[in-house]
């Protein structure tokens, strides 16, 4: 029987997008299908989960198994759908404010579990569904019509990947929705490496905050190399301006679950269900 190649195309559904004209999650929806392109992936065998907001609209937007769970809770269901059927590819996307505030603490034990599958969050520091207000990662001082008191919130923002790494996720990795072919290299990677994989890729709002045109100019190669040790890892981000693309941490932990089988067949779950 001779093997399908599947191609880019056939990992996009025919539903439109309907971001904002500018929105990076443009260009993240390609870097992941052209990852699974890349990957050698089958549409059949993958699937795409999610919470809630603008970033979450991407399980309709592939050609994949999805699906669009519950705000914040996106992780738990790919946990449960992995440890189901092992033999999927699982891919959860979501948003800083679905991953980090509603879902932050499924997303410290996501790390800690080490489910092996992928997580990837589009960073734009800005709950941009909702029209502008700030975000876990938001910066302190940012001012926006949308907020009060004015001036900032004045907290510490949420950092991503040392929470990653304090928590115990087996891959952490940053990429820039600017740069699609690399964010679609950290993706592959990512869903290669066995375990939690989480990579948190800058994605602007252009349209709540103009000024993240600029990370175009700002973002860098990391100034670090990858490293298999979690404290050297640890050390790199203490010189991390927040804007270093690449991979930062490869673990190796043995993935939760991975010895399990699924313990009953695809007839027999369609059976249970039927009416």
């Amino acid at each position: 029987m001779t093997a399908v190649s599947y191609t880019v195309k056939d990992f996009k559904s025919e539903v439109k997008p309907v971001w904002c004209p500018g929105c990076g999650d443009y260009a993240v929806l390609s870097s992941i299908t052209k990852a699974f392109a890349d990957l050698g992936l089958e549409p059949h065998n993958t699937s795409v989960v999610s919470g809630i907001g603008c970033s979450s609209r991407i399980p309709a937007y592939t050609n994949t198994y999805g699906f669009h769970s519950i705000h914040g809770r996106a992780l738990a269901v790919g946990a449960g759908l992995k440890l189901g059927r092992p033999d999927l590819t699982v891919l959860v996307a979501g948003g800083d404010g679905d991953g980090f505030s509603i879902g932050g603490n499924h997303f410290i034990h996501a790390c800690r579990r080490n489910v092996d599958m992928t997580y990837v969050v589009m960073d734009n520091r800005v709950y941009g569904m909702t029209k502008g207000q700030p975000s876990p990662t938001t910066e302190p001082d940012w001012d926006a019509s949308a907020m009060a008191p004015a001036g900032g919130t004045g907290m510490t923002p949420f950092n991503p990947l040392s929470i990653a790494l304090a928590a115990g996720a087996n891959f952490v990795a940053r990429g820039f929705a600017g740069d699609p072919n690399g964010t679609a290299a950290l993706i592959a990677d990512a869903i290669r490496h066995p375990g939690f994989s989480f990579v948190a890729v800058m994605s602007p709002c252009i349209t709540f905050r103009e000024e993240q045109r600029d990370w175009k100019s700002i973002v860098h190669p990391a100034t670090y190399e990858p490293t298999t040790d979690a404290s050297q890892a640890a050390r790199n981000l203490t010189t991390d301006d927040g804007f270093n693309i690449g991979v930062l941490y490869r673990g190796n932990r043995k993935p939760f679950g991975k010895e399990k089988k699924a313990s009953a067949s695809i007839s027999n779950l369609e059976a249970e269900f039927a009416v």
